[in-house]
């Protein structure tokens, strides 16, 4: 991404209480004296927005017993009325312990009252939390369909000045069908099943979309080097201008090699290279990106080497390691991204890929899933933008989604950079990040085994570059 993203939301706090639990979270970092005596699990909640277009509460969930806790019996209830449309939609937009593991199910109330009509049941696939330890952040979200107007100021649940975490007596937290804190609405047991949830959660994948794209760009990268005239024939431009993100003003083209590689798929790659000894003006960042600002709806996928560690030099680095798609930051500001931080970054764990759907950089408007793990080595990632909603896959496995808003609103560039969040020592260090390949399919949305059979196929046949996208 061009712009310097702020901080991740409420992971600051978190951070330096020390790893605990099958997620490897920190310990409770939250007052909740509001929760049981002897309680197994204690909840904190936080209102991300009091606005009229969505309703945003997170959640904490800390293990107050003696004993591991299972996080597959631990439910959320949070409780509101349905505004001016009937259906609503769940989105997790962020979690420290990983979207993935966070499930959402918005059901209706057996006996309705004036403040509760329906509730967000939050609940967790697996995994446990050691003694004292938390989930961290769960940052949540449902909006209407078609995102509908919504008014928190009559929900039972919604609390505007709860502007940090801490405890709640109107939202429950049940551990193994038994509440240990809050209280349901009159009437309402807490801890029934889910009755006919109104919506899936927003992560389902996208359907159809299949079929013959009308017009596609494939590149293997076969230059000779930054200044090869077949480059920018193709429509690729190196950065070497100002700005940022990351240290400012040091974009250079001598950051960018096409070697031969026999791990790659034909034998060569793009090489990017970022470096630096730890100060500004030792620092050179590398960030390549199309002439034309011409990809829209379809699928995007590239094939990327991510490396954990520094090529030379010491390691430890708040390093960012990207493929992503852009615009300019306008009043249609789009962006779609890849971004692998292997020592972590803005206060977030290590070997996080953030995928993440902007709505405006400049008020800092977006939704974002963090798949933690390793990921050294060659990956496949693919996002499809179709139909109203991007879909966000690594190795074939579908990771994230986003809806409403957070869709693309007008064509964007397709780029790639390695760049330093920060600068915390000195000494020389050398990044590297590799590209195999580049696909775009314009109007469809192909699955990630459709994308490799037809990347295969340009293999086969001979074919480096081919470009049939307009450019307008």
């Amino acid at each position: 991404m061009r712009h310097n993203p702020a901080p991740r939301r409420s992971i600051a706090a978190l951070a330096a209480a020390g790893v605990a639990g099958a997620f490897g979270l920190t310990a409770a970092a939250f007052s909740t004296t509001a929760n049981a005596a002897g309680a197994p699990a204690a909840l904190a909640y936080h209102v991300g927005s009091a606005g009229s277009d969505m309703v945003e509460p997170w959640f904490t969930v800390t293990n107050t017993g003696s004993g591991p806790l299972d996080l597959s019996t631990v439910k959320i209830r949070y409780y509101f009325t349905i505004d001016s449309s009937p259906s609503y939609q769940f989105s997790c937009e962020w979690a420290q312990m990983g979207c993935g593991n966070v499930t959402g199910t918005i059901g209706t109330l057996a006996s309705p009252t004036a403040t509760a009509d329906h509730y967000l049941e939050v609940g967790f696939t697996g995994g446990s939390l050691a003694p004292g330890a938390s989930t961290g952040d769960l940052q949540l979200r449902m909006n209407a369909a078609g995102w509908a107007p919504v008014d928190q100021a009559d929900d039972y649940s919604f609390n505007a000045s709860q502007t940090s975490y801490g405890p709640t007596s109107t939202i429950t937290l049940a551990v193994n069908g038994s509440v240990v804190s809050g209280t349901a609405p009159g009437g309402n047991p807490p801890t029934s099943p889910s009755s006919s949830p109104s919506t899936s959660p927003s992560t389902s994948p996208s359907s159809g979309g299949g079929g013959t794209p009308s017009g596609v760009l494939f590149d293997d990268f076969s230059y000779s080097g930054p200044s090869d005239p077949n480059l920018g024939a193709h429509g690729w431009a190196i950065r070497t201008g100002a700005g940022g993100p990351g240290v400012q003003n040091s974009w250079t083209a001598d950051t960018f090699s096409f070697p031969a590689d026999s791990t790659a798929q034909g034998g060569h790659v793009m090489d990017l290279t970022a470096s630096t000894d730890g100060t500004t003006s030792g620092t050179k960042q590398a960030e390549i990106d199309t002439t034309h600002q011409k990809f829209f709806e379809g699928t995007y996928a590239a094939r990327v080497y991510f490396n954990d560690a520094p090529t030379t030099g010491a390691n430890g680095d708040h390093v960012n390691e990207t493929f992503y798609t852009i615009t300019p930051d306008n009043s249609l500001y789009s962006e779609d991204d890849f971004e692998y931080l292997p020592n972590g970054g803005w206060g977030g764990p290590a070997n996080s890929m953030y995928t993440t759907s902007w709505y405006s950089a400049d008020a800092m408007d977006r939704v974002t899933n963090d798949t933690i793990g390793s990921l050294q080595g060659w990956h496949t990632l693919v996002a499809t933008v179709y139909g109203g909603t991007v879909t966000y896959y690594i190795d074939g496995k579908q990771v994230f989604s986003s809806t409403g808003k957070y869709y693309p609103r007008e064509a964007m560039t397709i780029d790639f950079n390695e760049w330093f969040i920060d600068l915390p020592f000195t000494g020389a260090r050398t990044w590297n990040e590799k590209v195999n390949w580049v696909y775009y399919a314009k109007g469809v949305a192909q699955s990630p085994a459709d994308v490799q059979s037809t990347v295969n196929g340009y293999y086969q046949g001979g074919t480096h570059f081919t470009d049939s996208v307009p450019n307008s």
